[in-house]
């Protein structure tokens, strides 16, 4: 096992998997409370994670009423995980670059597509349990580093 990255480091890395990486597990919930959880591409477009699914999906239905979100990057060896509220993302300029980035854009489908923005207020990243002790890199929407 490698020895434990400081936050900084971690800090560090982590933006870089972010904008790297292009497929998350996003949780979400309904009215009841009930848990959906499914894979979604995403962007990271330097202040949330953008996701685009049809809008009268599961997924669509719960982002659209901006409760909280949580979102799995990576393996369970590599994790980065990211807390946060979904709000609806209407930028062209952006959702030009997410199909830029998956060759695939959603506007061009038969369904009627929605984007989120999942603006983040915690994240944490770990690879190994040496580094579960200070996984927090942001709380309440602040890096610690």
């Amino acid at each position: 096992m490698e020895p434990p990255r400081s936050l900084q480091q971690r800090q560090q890395d982590t933006p870089g998997r972010l904008e790297s990486d292009t497929d998350a597990w996003i949780a979400s919930a309904d009215a009841e409370g009930d848990a959906y959880l499914l894979p979604l591409s995403f962007l990271w477009d330097g202040a949330g994670l953008v996701v685009a699914t049809p809008s009268s999906s599961v997924t669509g239905r719960n982002l659209s009423r901006g409760r909280r979100v949580r979102v799995a990057v990576g393996q369970s060896r590599d994790v980065t995980i990211t807390d946060g509220n979904a709000e609806p993302m209407q930028d062209e300029r952006t959702k030009d670059a997410f199909a830029a980035k998956h060759a695939w854009d959603p506007r061009k489908e038969t369904s009627d597509y929605a984007y989120f923005r999942i603006v983040p207020d915690r994240v944490q990243a770990w690879r190994e349990r040496n580094e579960l002790t200070g996984r927090t890199l942001m709380r309440d929407g602040d890096w610690l580093a």
